[in-house]
């Protein structure tokens, strides 16, 4: 069994910064595409960010220039940096997780949700 626990969210005014973090622990052999995911109200979710094992990243148009994605495999952590943010940027906030369990079967993972609000 593997368990997202997600942190950083919260209140901020238009133009301020968050920073999320997700830590994935359990039953993993490896780890491999982390991603942040995000759901408005009456919205269905949408990808934010996604980091490969490597580095690689991708951003939906709508974060680009704005919120940077990392982490750090030693700890099987995934980070978000959100600046500039808008009040279109509140919602839940997912992490997600690829992984190869301890009994090798390749599995995805879900957090609980981390809600990020921005006032105007």
């Amino acid at each position: 069994q593997v368990q997202l626990v997600e942190s950083g969210g919260g209140l901020v005014q238009a133009g301020g910064a968050l920073r999320l973090s997700c830590v994935a622990s359990g039953s993993i052999f490896g780890v491999n595409n982390m991603g942040w995911y995000r759901q408005a109200p009456g919205k269905p979710r949408e990808l934010a960010a996604t980091i490969t094992r490597g580095g690689t990243t991708n951003y939906a148009d709508s974060v680009k220039g704005r919120f940077t994605i990392s982490r750090d495999n030693a700890k099987n952590t995934v980070y978000l940096q959100m600046n500039s943010l808008k009040p279109e940027d509140t919602a839940v906030y997912y992490c997600n997780v690829d992984f190869r369990s301890s009994s090798l079967k390749l599995l995805t993972s879900w957090g609980q949700g981390t809600q990020v609000t921005v006032s105007s």
